[in-house]
């Protein structure tokens, strides 16, 4: 797992499956920040080929955490079975979900998170 963390962009990119396991280390990871009001977050789920309900635990978590202390917390490139997951437990609705990682920023209206790209 992979953490990028430039301006007021933190990035995360789990790999593999988000089970128990892999909840626990994005979890970790996640742990590892401090929230900043005003910070994107941004866990890229490209590499994310599996997910249970036991890695929903640390997405809705660190949603929580992020809107607590003034942050946005974004989903991109999510893979087919981890929409799936999203669509059947309705957190589709919850989380901002983008396409690419690019079109975070094309979309995103704050220049201050503009500039970090």
């Amino acid at each position: 797992m992979a953490l990028t963390q430039e301006l007021q962009v933190i990035s995360f990119k789990p790999q593999g499956s988000i089970d128990l396991e892999g909840g626990k280390a994005l979890s970790e990871q996640m742990a590892e920040v401090v929230p900043q009001a005003h910070q994107l977050w941004i866990i890229d789920l490209a590499e994310v080929n599996f997910m249970d309900s036991s890695g929903l635990v640390p997405l809705v978590k660190g949603l929580k955490a992020a809107r607590q202390s003034g942050c946005r917390l974004v989903l991109c490139n999510v893979q087919a079975p981890v929409r799936l997951i999203l669509e059947l437990t309705q957190l589709d609705t919850v989380f901002e979900i983008f396409h690419t990682y690019q079109d975070i920023f094309t979309t995103v209206k704050d220049n201050s998170l503009v500039l970090a790209d």
